[in-house]
């Protein structure tokens, strides 16, 4: 019946910048990590508290197993 592959959420190893978040969220969701970054560095000038938003997902998301 569930032909899609169990998918998880890890930060990256490899995309990885500072934490992996922004790597493991685009490796997630089949899209470049640039956007993903572009996107929290835009909240962060416009909207605000995606620096927390970042740090809690940074200790929230395991690291990706080796």
């Amino acid at each position: 019946m569930n032909d899609m592959p169990n998918k998880r959420l890890y930060r990256s190893r490899t995309e990885r910048q500072i934490a992996g978040v922004c790597g493991g969220l685009g490796n997630y969701m089949g899209i470049d990590p640039t956007v993903i970054r572009l996107l929290f560095i835009l909240g962060l000038v416009f909207v605000g508290g995606t620096l927390l938003a970042y740090i809690v997902l940074a200790i929230v998301i395991p690291e990706e197993p080796l």
